[in-house]
């Protein structure tokens, strides 16, 4: 992509040139330490001064009480960082590293969605034991939805069983990703001590008296790691001939090649997410992290380099939208935040212009303007006031009123809708009652509050009970909700028996009649629809085809007939729950001209699709998980009869390191009390992980328990 040059008036104000900008994401599985690493670079770069440990919960970006106590991180926390490359085309030059840490546990992965959404780079943190993991391969999937170029950081090669190659070698066999060294280790486990840089051909060792990991030496490639060196040095130079045809030519003619052309070659080949650099090191040892600091700087893109978003106008007109601070503003509102302090923050990405505190922002969604009060730079829960801010930043608002995650804010001269990030459906869901009537209020307040943030974070009502559900990703989603709710809105609550949430779809094609007939006097109500259902594709969800020729149904009509549909779909025919994958087509009815109105026509819509969904071999699925433990082989074997009587089946088992590990897919209607299960019967020596992975229809002799179930929790309430 050409570099858009910028005005010397708009270079004057920033904070730093957009070409020595990054933005990048930490991401990872839970656990393979996104936050130490996150640390030690806020330590290198001098926002804090004291290293922060998550076990001592006091990490930087782990604010919340909730991060601390678990020592997890939640939320995703931004921060704002300064560094000077020590070698390289940008040596010497102060670049602005805008951080996104975010959390590895499954149950908040809306938190990494919509972080990717807006990063330009991304680092992703691999053990260096356990090499990739489930929720790794899931990060990656998100990586490669929304083209972040990646680095990868094989950490915690202090740790006993540490192999960097190993590590490497998963990432290149189970993500699909070509990912080389870039550097070397010196060592591992309790003997990791330096890095050997692949580029230079030169050692550094670190100083072991020297904790902070500031100082190392540079010297000649130890006499026994040397033949490695040649050899990965030469691997390097011959897949980085296939990304760079002057530097191919080079290469096949045996002619040297200079440090600059491997590292034009490297950033142009991580750039095309052709090339994945591998960097190793421990951030808990302080070892490594200012290499990938210098990596993240010399191979990850500036906003200049990325493709231009797309936004797209009422028409459906495609509009590409720069980084030029001169152009008509554009940016993203990715992530809502309630501070204590200051109110709502709604985090912004400004893709193009130049925003001013004060300014006016339009809002496609509402047609409304949101006067922006202040702005601020983040530092995790700490915060910088700014007055201005260019194409490229990330920011936080204060003073927006009815804006959305995903909404687009813009210049009214624009009217255009970038494309929002996509978040997964809950799967586990629960009641919630307070104790008092005075904490009902507080009740609503809090819920609402907490679902304007948390996309993933669904309240709704039971029409047949009254009662308040929530729903989200899991059991420890739903866990922290709660605990916030007593923390930050001081609600005393109650909640019900977690439960499943099921969905119901279609087997077969059918048609559905509704009619709306109502004669009391006067004006009566008339609304007349028939329908043809299908069989969509799986996760394709629901979609609907107007196919009324004639004018049978007015054009006025047509949108209240599909509203009622879609509100039928929230009621299954089974079990009442969500219907999903079914293709709808309004094929014909008939009105009055006195008597047709909106809601005869939606009460239309609601009784064709019930009376079609009855006759379509309606079918009940369920969350069905992918959980990967990982056990001593002593105790594999008690694993898989553990899975198979939870009804899962067992999809591969790797040997690691002495371990197995099993990865199966199981009904999250059997996994609730796993982690204890698990424990007991290794005696504590089992780990696991699980994330959600697809529906499949329950079997029947499950389906009437779930049926039974279901109406006994109606009738309870």
């Amino acid at each position: 992509m050409a570099k858009i040059e910028l005005s010397e008036a708009n270079a004057k104000n920033r904070m730093s040139p957009l070409e020595y900008q990054r933005n990048i994401g930490i991401a990872a599985h839970i656990d393979a330490g996104k936050t130490t690493v996150t640390e030690r670079i806020l330590y290198y770069c001098g926002n804090v001064h004291k290293i922060g440990e998550v076990h001592e919960g006091c990490a930087t970006t782990d604010w919340m009480e909730q991060e601390r106590e678990r020592g997890i991180t939640i939320t995703s926390a931004a921060i704002s960082a300064q560094w000077k490359t020590v070698r390289g085309p940008f040596e010497g030059i102060n670049h602005r590293i805008n951080i996104i840490d975010t959390p590895g546990h499954v149950d908040f992965t809306a938190e990494v969605e919509r972080s990717l959404r807006v990063l330009d780079g991304a680092v992703a943190v691999f053990c260096a034991v356990a090499g990739v993991q489930p929720q790794s391969e899931t990060v990656w999937r998100q990586m490669n939805k929304y083209g972040v170029p990646r680095i990868a950081f094989i950490n915690k090669m202090d740790r006993t069983g540490a192999d960097f190659f190993a590590a490497v070698e998963s990432i290149r066999t189970k993500l699909k990703g070509n990912a080389h060294p870039i550097y070397l280790p010196i060592g591992s486990e309790e003997n990791f001590r330096g890095l050997i840089d692949l580029i230079r051909m030169r050692a550094h060792i670190y100083d072991e008296n020297d904790k902070d990991g500031r100082h190392y030496s540079e010297e000649d490639i130890p006499h026994e790691l040397l033949a490695e060196a040649k050899k990965y040095h030469e691997i390097l130079k011959e897949e980085l001939a296939s990304f760079d045809d002057e530097l191919a030519e080079k290469y096949l003619a045996d002619e040297e090649i200079t440090d600059e052309e491997m590292m034009a070659a490297i950033r142009k080949a991580t750039l095309s997410m052709s090339f994945i650099p591998a960097i190793p090191g421990t951030a808990f040892k302080n070892k490594g992290v200012q290499k990938l600091l210098n990596s993240v700087v010399n191979y990850l893109p500036s906003p200049l380099e990325v493709p231009p978003a797309i936004g797209h106008t009422e028409d459906g007109e495609a509009i590409e939208v720069h980084p030029n601070d001169a152009a008509p503003l554009a940016g993203l509102a990715f992530k809502l935040a309630t501070d204590p302090f200051v109110g709502k923050l709604t985090f912004f990405r400004l893709y193009q212009g130049t925003l001013s505190k004060g300014t006016a922002l339009y809002n496609p969604r509402t047609r409304k303007t949101e006067r922006i009060s202040r702005m601020v730079v983040m530092r995790a829960n700490d915060r910088d006031d700014i007055e201005i801010a260019h194409s490229g930043d990330i920011v936080a608002l204060i003073g927006t009123k009815d804006v959305r995650t995903g909404d687009t804010l813009c210049d009214k001269s624009l009217d255009l809708v970038l494309e929002p990030p996509t978040f997964p459906e809950p799967v586990i869901s629960m009641s919630v009652e307070p104790n008092s009537k005075g904490d009902q209020e507080k009740l609503s307040i809090g819920l609402q509050r907490l679902a304007e943030e948390d996309p993933t974070f669904v309240v709704s009502t039971d029409e047949e009970t009254g009662q308040t559900i929530i729903a989200g990703m899991g059991e420890l989603h739903l866990d922290i909700i709660r605990d916030r709710l007593f923390r930050e809105f001081k609600v005393e609550a109650s909640v019900g028996k977690p439960q499943i949430s099921y969905r119901e779809s279609i087997t077969h094609p059918a048609p559905g009649i509704g009619k709306f007939v109502r004669q009391s006097g006067g004006r009566g109500q008339y609304g007349h629809a028939e329908i043809k259902i299908e069989p969509n594709e799986k996760g394709k969800g629901y979609e609907f085809s107007n196919e009324i020729v004639g004018g049978v149904i007015p054009k006025e009509y047509i949108k209240p007939t599909e509203e009622g549909i879609k509100e039928a779909l929230r009621n299954g025919t089974i079990a009442g729950y969500p219907v999903v994958d079914v293709k709808v087509h309004l094929i014909f009815g008939s009105y009055h001209e006195v008597d047709s109105s909106e809601m005869a026509f939606k009460m239309a819509g609601i009784f064709a699709f019930r009376d079609a969904m009855k006759k379509a071999q309606p079918q009940l699925l369920e969350p069905i998980m992918k959980v990967e433990v990982t056990t001593p082989e002593e105790y594999a074997g008690d694993v898989m009869g553990d899975v198979n009587r939870r009804r899962g089946q067992v999809h591969s088992i790797e040997s690691k390191s002495g371990a197995s590990v099993i990865t199966a897919y199981v009904p999250l209607e059997t996994m609730f009390g796993y982690s204890t299960d698990v424990r007991s019967f290794t005696k504590g020596r089992a780990s696991y992980s699980m994330e959600p992975s697809h529906f499949e229809q329950v079997p029947a002799q499950v389906l009437s328990k779930v049926v039974e179930s279901r109406a006994n929790f109606v009738n309870r309430q």
